[in-house]
């Protein structure tokens, strides 16, 4: 499918203006509110929410509305997307407005992640009491067990572990077990947690969501659990957890459905107030992912109607597993012996 002339006009006339072009290469990089935008370029909330407007009536933004707030991400699907990555593509990366733009983009988004750390590290030793604010775990715990499959997994990876949790649930369904977070406080919880249990083939590790620091495709199991909503950039997050899959490996993702309790920012340091369904399961199609199921955690009649509903996303990468060879190769063996 093509764009008609018309389209092509009002796609490069919304471009075609160094506000709105300093945008969408913001926008490229990751998902931007209002609010962040007006911080990193220096404009009045009005000004900036009048660009917004056009990019998205001529089709090169998106809005992603969260409660109170909204989120921006560039078009990246159809033609307009293709387009819109040519224009973007001829722009010098090395203009000195545009990476004044991008490092205060970067310093807005470790402002979010510093909060969340802060948040973390004053409640470490309470983090699975605070999960009772939501769904019942156990149903959650459940689901996860159910989509992600029975395994056995060589490697899985907790990416965001907290506690240790993760680990503990699928203990008996992995090799080696690997939880990366980014903060001490959390992993000395979580060391003491496995040890406690006696899951002495997972280790903890620190490491940022962004990186990972593991090498691609060394992994045939990542579980991303109740992370997403305190990232600033949960896309880029799914697309790290997807590098470290292996063919044929899973990826789980838990988090909330979308929800209007805007307290969670203040006094929970939530960043994103849940996903829809379709949009987690978009950006794990965008990194070659198969999505396989899409699953919402129901709620008992008895809880009360301000928990939130949680949902469950497992994907899969094409090709087959280095585990599945092997079993493979052992069948072989074992019919030719026979």
């Amino acid at each position: 499918m093509s764009l008609s002339s018309q389209n092509v006009v009002t796609i490069l006339k919304a471009a075609a203006e160094p506000t709105r072009l300093r945008i969408l290469m913001l926008l490229a990089s990751s998902e931007l509110n209002v609010k962040d935008l007006t911080r990193i370029l220096g404009q009045s909330q009005p000004r900036i929410s009048r660009h917004l407007k056009l990019l998205s009536e001529a089709g090169l933004i998106e809005r992603t509305r969260e409660g109170s707030w909204a989120y921006f991400q560039l078009v990246v699907a159809g033609p307009s997307g293709a387009l819109a990555r040519r224009v973007l593509d001829a722009v010098d990366i090395a203009d000195t407005q545009l990476q004044r733009d991008l490092n205060r983009a970067e310093a807005v988004k470790r402002e979010h992640e510093a909060a969340a750390q802060s948040y973390f590290e004053d409640h470490a030793g309470h983090w699975d009491e605070i999960r009772s604010l939501h769904v019942t775990e156990g149903a959650v715990e459940a689901a996860m067990r159910k989509a992600l499959g029975p395994g056995p997994f060589r490697n899985l990876v907790d990416a965001g572990t907290g506690t240790g949790r993760v680990l503990q649930l699928f203990a008996d369904r992995f090799e080696r077990g690997t939880g990366i977070d980014i903060n001490h406080t959390m992993l000395a919880y979580a060391r003491a947690k496995l040890e406690a249990a006696g899951v002495g083939h997972a280790r903890v590790r620190h490491g940022d969501l962004y990186d990972l620091g593991l090498e691609d495709g060394s992994a045939d199991a990542v579980i991303v659990h109740q992370v997403l909503h305190f990232l600033s950039d949960p896309a880029q997050a799914v697309r790290e957890a997807a590098r470290i899959l292996e063919p044929g490996g899973r990826m789980l993702i838990v988090d909330f459905a979308p929800h209007d309790l805007e307290f969670l920012r203040e006094a929970h340091a939530h960043e994103r107030l849940g996903f829809a369904a379709a949009q987690v399961a978009q950006w794990m199609t965008e990194c070659g992912l198969r999505v396989l199921s899409v699953d919402e955690v129901p709620q008992s009649a008895s809880e009360p109607e301000t928990k939130l509903t949680v949902m469950l996303w497992t994907a899969e990468r094409p090709g087959v597993t280095a585990r599945n060879r092997r079993v493979s190769k052992e069948f072989k063996a074992e019919v030719v012996g026979s």
